[in-house]
This record gives C-alpha cells, sequence and structure tokens, in this order.
C-alpha cells in the first residue's frame, strides 16, 4: 500500500486529504470516505473513518480521505453543510481523475454528517456508482432524496445509536427504491468504538459487490 498526503482544490480552498493506492497493477476502483460533523470534532482520523479506509485498501480499492474545509490542514472555515457539499463534490472530480483509478467504478461513503454532506452530491453525481452511508442522522438531515435514488445503497447503524432510534431507521430503510442493503449491528452505538471490526467488512463487501 503506498500513502499519499495530497491537496486538490474546492473553489478557491485547498483541501488537504489522504491518497492510499492498494499492491499491484491497477486501476482500481475506488471510495471516498467522508468524516463527521467538523463542529463535533470530526476529521478523516476519526476511528470510523480510517478503519473503512484501511480496510478498503487492504480489499485492492483505492480510499480516499480529506479534511472538511476549516479542518485540519484544509483552509476555509465550517459552511454550514453548503460548502462541506462543494467540498465533497471537489473530492469527486480529485479521485476521478486520479492515475491509479478506474473512473468506472467510484463509490463515496459518508459516516454520520459525513453521509448528511456528501450523499446529496453522489447520488446525482455520475461519476459515482454506490453509496454508503454509516450512521445517518435521519433526524439532523433529509434523507429523502435517496427514496427515489437508483443506485446501490447501503445503510448501515448500530442497535444503540443514539441519533436514530432502530425502528425510524428500518422503518426509513424500507422506503427506499431498489437496490438497497440495510443492516443494523447488535451493540453498537453512534461512535462505533471497538465495533470498527464489524462495520468495515459489511461496508467493504458491499462495494465489493457493487464496483
Amino acid at each position: 500500500m503506498k500513502e499519499t498526503r495530497v491537496n486538490f482544490q474546492s473553489g478557491e480552498l485547498a483541501m488537504e486529504g489522504l491518497l492510499a493506492i492498494p499492491e499491484g497493477a491497477g486501476p482500481f476502483p475506488a471510495v471516498i470516505v467522508c468524516h463527521p460533523h467538523p463542529l463535533y470534532g470530526g476529521n478523516m482520523d476519526n476511528n470510523v473513518v480510517c478503519s473503512l479506509a484501511e480496510t478498503l485498501t487492504q480489499a485492492s480499492f483505492v480510499s480516499f480521505k480529506f479534511n472538511f474545509r476549516g479542518v485540519g490542514g484544509s483552509q476555509g472555515e465550517f459552511g454550514q453543510g453548503v460548502g462541506e457539499q462543494e467540498d465533497a463534490e471537489a473530492a469527486i472530480a480529485f479521485i476521478s481523475t486520479a492515475k491509479a483509478v478506474d473512473s468506472k467504478r467510484i463509490g463515496l461513503a459518508g459516516y454520520s454528517a459525513g453521509a448528511g454532506f456528501a450523499l446529496p452530491i453522489g447520488s446525482s453525481d455520475g461519476r459515482v456508482k454506490a453509496l454508503a452511508a454509516v450512521s445517518p442522522p435521519l433526524n439532523e438531515f433529509n434523507f429523502d432524496f435517496l427514496k427515489d435514488c437508483p443506485k446501490p445503497k447501503l445503510l448501515v447503524s448500530g442497535s444503540r445509536d443514539n441519533s436514530t432510534a432502530g425502528d425510524e431507521f428500518l422503518q426509513f430503510c424500507q422506503s427506499l427504491a431498489e437496490p438497497k442493503q440495510c443492516e443494523i449491528i447488535e451493540g453498537a452505538d453512534h461512535s462505533w468504538w471497538e465495533y470498527e471490526s464489524r462495520l468495515a467488512p459489511k461496508v467493504i463487501a458491499f462495494f465489493i459487490k457493487v464496483l
């Protein structure tokens, strides 16, 4: 695996990210992983983001994680969700032109608010072929755009998630268009501490299947 710290542009802002390329001959499928809410300590070094990125690369995917504006070495300040959507779009543009990436096999994963920021962009961007939402905060973001989204979708939540109750999560999942896959992992809460090793294989298995 080769990890490279990179910079890319989101409008006039310089953003920082970490691109991880697996061993072997490419091009490889790629997945962008978006971190949770910047105002609550979210960044690309988050436990869930790191676990997903590492497991993706082990499974011969290019993984790309980045800091939203105002986080770490990324310029700017919190963009009230609007700026973060621009950042997600910029990340898609960056990864779709990366030399090691098969541009016809790009997925987008978001954890918590990262799903709320990025998935509305990924659902309508033709470069993104599949979407994964980990612990989508259904009470804080409107995810109704997924109901008519024809792309493969994975939604995963923990049974002890204090942001979205399990029955509410399942009810929302039932309203989504196919193809879809919905999972509740018993015992996990919104932070996924000590459950990363149960979460990551499910997300990666989904992307292997659809990309």
